[in-house]
C-alpha cells in the first residue's frame, strides 16, 4: 500500500480542527491564541480576543477556578461548571486548565459544553448517563500488556523461592486487581455492583499495607489500632482493597518528604451509624468503622467539601477520579465514607463504615 503523500497538517491546523474550545493564556491572563471552537463559544473572533484579558469574556461562578488561573503551575479539571459568557449567556462546561511547557506562567484552558459529547465521551441512546467509548478502547490496550506482565511474573515465580515467590505472587495478584479495576471503571456510570460476601477486613488491610510498604519502603510509618473481635463484614474483598489502597496512597502522597510521616489504621465498633436504602426505604446499621488517619497537612479547605466529586483535585498530575470511584464502590457495598480534619491534633481522617455479614443460623 502506497504511503499518503504530502505533509501532515501543522499544529495550528490540528488545533483549529478540535471540537472543544482551546484558549492559550499569557502569564498576565490575556488571551494569546484561540481556536475556532473558542471563537464560537466566546462569540468573538480571534482578532478581537487576542491581547484582551480572559475576564472580559468569561466569568466563573466557582472561585476556585479563578484561584487556579492565578497559579500558573496548577493543573485543574472540573465538570459541569457554570460560566458566564459576555453579559447574557450562561452555560455549563467541563474545564481543563494546565501549564504550558517551556512557557513561564503560560496556561492552556480547554472548555467543552457539559453533555455535548466528544470523540472520546459520547452518549448512547437507551443508556443512562454516558458510555465511555474512548476509555473502552484504552482499557483493551491496557489489558494486553497486563496479561504479558502477569505471564512473565508467573514464569519468574517458577524459578524463585521464599521472598522472591512472595513478591512475584504479589505482582500477579496486583495485575488481576488492576484488570478488575479497569472493568469497574468501564461500568462506573452503570448501576451495577459486585456481589457482596462475608469479608474479613484484616485481609484487605494487610494486603494494602504490604503493597504500599513494598512499593515505597521506609517512606512512612504504619500504626495499627485494631479490634480483633470484629466479625466479617458484608463487602467485596477486591473493592475493599481498591478503596483502602486509594485512601492510604493519598495519605502517603500528602506526606511526601515529611519528617515523622505516619499513617494510623484503626478498626472499631461504632453505634448510631445507619444508611437509608432508597430502593426499599429502610435503614441498615453500619457498626464497623475502618479509619485511615495521617498526620499530613490536610486537604485544601477550598475543596474539602467536594473531594468525592469527579474531577476535583489539587494534584498536579491527578484527574480527580480516585475518591469519586472510592465513594461509588463504598455505596455499592451499602456503606458510608466521610472525611474530617482534626486541626488541633494535625490529623486527617477518612472513616469507612460497613455493615456486618449475616450471622449463620
Amino acid at each position: 500500500m502506497e504511503p499518503p503523500t504530502g505533509l501532515a497538517p501543522d499544529a495550528a491546523a490540528q488545533l483549529q480542527s478540535l471540537p472543544m474550545a482551546v484558549v492559550m493564556l499569557h502569564a498576565d491572563r490575556t488571551i494569546a491564541a484561540a481556536n475556532a471552537a473558542a471563537e464560537n463559544m466566546l462569540e468573538q473572533s480571534a482578532r478581537r480576543l487576542i491581547g484582551r484579558p480572559l475576564s472580559e469574556f468569561l466569568q466563573f461562578d466557582d472561585a476556585r477556578i479563578g484561584a487556579a488561573l492565578n497559579q500558573p503551575d496548577t493543573n485543574l479539571a472540573a465538570h459541569g461548571m457554570r460560566v458566564h459568557i459576555g453579559r447574557t449567556s450562561t452555560r455549563k462546561v467541563d474545564i481543563s486548565l494546565s501549564p504550558v511547557g517551556q512557557g513561564e506562567g503560560w496556561q492552556l484552558l480547554v472548555l467543552n459544553e457539559s453533555g455535548a459529547g466528544s470523540p472520546l465521551f459520547d452518549s448512547e441512546a437507551g443508556t443512562e448517563g454516558f458510555a465511555v467509548r474512548g476509555p473502552d478502547i484504552l482499557a483493551h490496550e491496557i489489558k494486553n500488556p497486563l496479561a504479558a506482565i502477569k505471564g512473565a511474573a508467573q514464569l519468574i515465580e517458577r524459578q524463585l523461592d521464599g521472598a522472591g515467590r512472595r513478591l512475584s505472587g504479589l505482582i500477579t495478584a496486583e495485575v488481576d486487581r488492576i484488570a478488575l479495576l479497569i472493568d469497574q471503571m468501564q461500568s462506573l456510570t452503570r448501576r451495577t455492583a459486585a456481589p457482596m460476601k462475608p469479608c474479613n477486613i484484616y485481609e484487605p488491610l494487610g494486603r494494602v499495607r504490604e503493597i504500599v510498604e513494598t512499593a515505597h519502603p521506609d517512606t512512612v510509618r504504619f500504626v495499627e489500632r485494631f479490634d480483633p473481635s470484629i466479625p466479617p463484614v458484608l463487602a467485596d474483598a477486591d473493592n475493599l482493597v481498591q478503596i483502602l489502597l486509594n485512601l492510604i496512597t493519598n495519605a502517603r502522597e500528602a506526606m511526601e518528604g515529611q519528617d515523622g510521616a505516619c499513617i494510623t489504621l484503626t478498626t472499631k465498633f461504632v453505634s448510631g451509624v445507619r444508611l437509608r436504602l432508597s430502593r426499599d426505604d429502610r435503614y441498615i446499621r453500619l457498626p464497623v468503622e475502618i479509619r485511615v488517619t495521617d498526620n499530613g497537612p490536610g486537604i485544601d479547605t477550598d475543596i474539602a467539601e467536594d473531594i468525592f466529586s469527579p474531577f476535583v483535585t489539587t494534584k498536579k498530575t491527578g484527574q480527580g477520579l480516585g475518591l469519586a470511584l472510592v465513594q461509588k464502590l463504598v455505596r455499592d457495598m451499602n456503606g458510608r465514607i466521610v472525611h474530617d480534619r482534626d486541626a488541633a491534633a494535625g490529623l486527617t481522617h477518612f472513616r469507612l463504615f460497613l455493615p456486618l455479614a449475616p450471622q449463620e443460623g
